[in-house]
């Protein structure tokens, strides 16, 4: 599985990104590594965002602020990894970069 394969996939919810994660773990490429790293951000803040929708009004909205967001920076990091792109997400990508930095 080459490399772009591999950050088209993590794009797959959960289980996409546990595959091209351990798929990755044998033949590192800096490109998928990239995306995974992406993709892990993008999951946490979509459970964080989640975590809200139990509190009532002010949670709710949030939580659906919050999960169109996070949709759109999915969807920009898919559409980015399939055009071959290395783009961070706004506002959050590059800490995505830093704080995994070992995946």
């Amino acid at each position: 599985m080459n490399a772009k394969v591999k950050a088209i996939v993590s794009h797959i919810f959960l289980v996409g990104w546990i595959i091209s994660f351990v798929i990755n773990l044998n033949d590192k490429e800096e490109y998928a590594s990239y995306y995974i790293r992406q993709n892990l951000g993008i999951l946490l803040a979509g459970l964080a965002v989640g975590l809200f929708n139990g509190f009532p009004i002010i949670g709710w909205l949030i939580s659906f602020v919050g999960g169109i967001l996070v949709f759109v920076f999915w969807l920009m990091s898919l559409i980015w990894s399939i055009s071959g792109e290395m783009k961070p997400v706004p506002w959050v990508g590059q800490y995505f970069q830093d704080w995994f930095r070992t995946f």
